[in-house]
């Protein structure tokens, strides 16, 4: 009785340290695909919850990454929570608040506001792309694990990459241009 005690308050100070160490990137992630915080700490907590209830199978499985794991089901949970409430035709509603969030945690984005174009380019990409996007330049993760995380093949995961730095650099290209009042590049300017 006394080692089941032991164990489960060790079960659950490791479980603690996977909380502390990644709710917030967890958090971050499901906010992006979600484009609603609320939403996202409940996904959060319900990859919590089956973390806690797998325990002891995820101690067995520790030659698997807890990190791809944890994002794997955040994503699984994204979805079902996108399927369940109809949201795949609102994605972009709460842009406002998205811009605030990511302006807050950019430091101001203040300057010439390129950070602020930037990310309303990635708010333009489809799911697919700003999803792959955000997992690499956002949360750090490898080509391997995004591939995990999304279900993806590598190859699929690096071509995704590729289209969407592309699509937001010519986006970013376009909207300086028009800014500046020169036509975009690939159009002339008509003068009458």
């Amino acid at each position: 009785m006394e080692r089941e005690a032991r164990g489960d308050a060790e079960l659950s100070r490791d479980f603690e340290a996977v909380m502390e160490a990644h709710e917030g990137a967890l958090l971050r992630y499901a906010t992006g695909l979600l484009r609603d915080a609320h939403a996202a700490q409940d996904v959060v907590q319900n990859v919590f919850v089956k973390l806690f209830r797998s325990r002891p199978a995820a101690r067995a499985a520790a030659a698997y990454s807890v990190r791809a794991w944890l994002y794997r089901v955040a994503h699984n949970e994204a979805v079902d929570y996108l399927r369940h409430e109809g949201r795949l035709r609102s994605l972009h509603e709460n842009h406002g608040r998205e811009a605030a969030l990511r302006k807050d945690k950019a430091g101001g984005a203040g300057g010439d506001g390129r950070m602020e174009l930037a990310l309303q380019c990635v708010d333009r990409l489809d799911a697919a792309e700003r999803e792959v996007l955000l997992l690499r330049l956002q949360e750090g993760l490898s080509y391997r694990e995004i591939s995990r995380v999304t279900g993806r093949t590598e190859g699929n995961t690096g071509c995704l990459l590729h289209h969407a730095v592309r699509k937001v650099g010519s986006m970013v290209r376009r909207m300086d241009a028009l800014e500046a009042g020169r036509p975009p590049p690939g159009q002339t300017l008509k003068l009458f």
